[in-house]
């Protein structure tokens, strides 16, 4: 992890009492990076160093994650991209690029879907599915319904979450040596949201199904998936017959633009040169 840098942002008032944390750093297209479940801002600072001399920069802790507003309404995909929408039209922001990570991905494709395709000039997704889960055999989806089950009750407490992410960290998202110092990094964004806001937003983003907005952005602008090594070949092959024109391309663990970002940040930088 890089040593922090001095953000240029602050906070916004999305609703009467509930305040989302955001970051805007350089000058020049608009590129927004969306954080997955319960992560923050902080996981896209490979990212922010890289582009933030071309363009600017824009990412958020979203509602009930990390440095801002823990609240008991609104913690689904549904508003937070109706957040996403306040914050860009509060930062004056029009056609950006909208990178999602994970289930932010689910804020982009909810902001696309209020707001129309033509709002934006390119859009990115980072190893997450349309469609979560379906329950059909070889869709490429988070797991199966008894999997997801499970993940869902082994973060009902503190303890759970903490168990649970570690796990998940060391397993699927990263491939590097998990150290303590890492472990720390990565559970210290995750339970900023405590559990019963995890459990909302588990639960919101796997019955979600954004094929319909997916396949829209795949038909009128520049599109692309990155997906983990994992799952590549399931991934692909749905991509392929469904979101045809979108590019794809697969390394690493669910992190991978993180870990690996002289790799990713080619990739973006190739979406970003065909924004319309």
């Amino acid at each position: 992890m890089s040593d922090e840098k001095s953000p240029v942002g602050g906070y916004l008032e999305v609703e009467p009492g509930v305040e989302i944390y955001y970051e805007a750093h350089g000058d020049g297209p608009a590129v927004v990076l969306v954080p997955g479940w319960t992560f923050t801002t902080k996981v896209f600072e490979n990212q922010i160093a890289a582009l933030s001399s071309s363009y600017r920069v824009i990412t958020f802790d979203p509602r009930s994650h990390g440095r801002s507003t823990v609240t008991l309404e609104g913690n689904n995909y549904v508003t937070q991209g109706a957040d996403l929408t306040k914050l860009l039209t509060h930062l004056g922001v029009t056609k950006p690029t909208l990178v999602g990570w994970s289930f932010g991905c689910l804020t982009t494709w909810e902001y696309i879907k209020v707001n129309g395709v033509d709002a934006v000039s390119a859009h990115m997704a980072v190893d997450l599915s349309p469609t979560p889960l379906t329950g059909v055999e070889g869709d490429w989806t988070e797991g199966g319904v008894t999997d997801i089950a499970e993940f869902y009750h082994a973060i009902q407490t503190s303890k759970g979450h903490r168990d649970l992410i570690n796990w998940y960290a060391d397993e699927v998202m990263i491939e590097q040596d998990y150290t303590p110092e890492l472990a720390q990094w990565v559970v210290d964004q995750s339970t900023a949201s405590p559990p019963w806001v995890a459990t909302a937003y588990l639960a919101a983003g796997m019955l979600s199904n954004y094929m319909d907005v997916a396949k829209e952005i795949d038909a009128a602008i520049p599109s692309s998936f990155v997906v983990a090594n994992h799952w590549a070949d399931t991934a692909k092959a749905y991509i392929a017959a469904n979101l045809p024109n979108s590019k794809v391309d697969a390394f690493g663990g669910h992190m991978m633009f993180w870990e690996y970002p002289e790799k990713f940040n080619p990739i973006l930088a190739d979406l970003l040169a065909k924004a319309k």
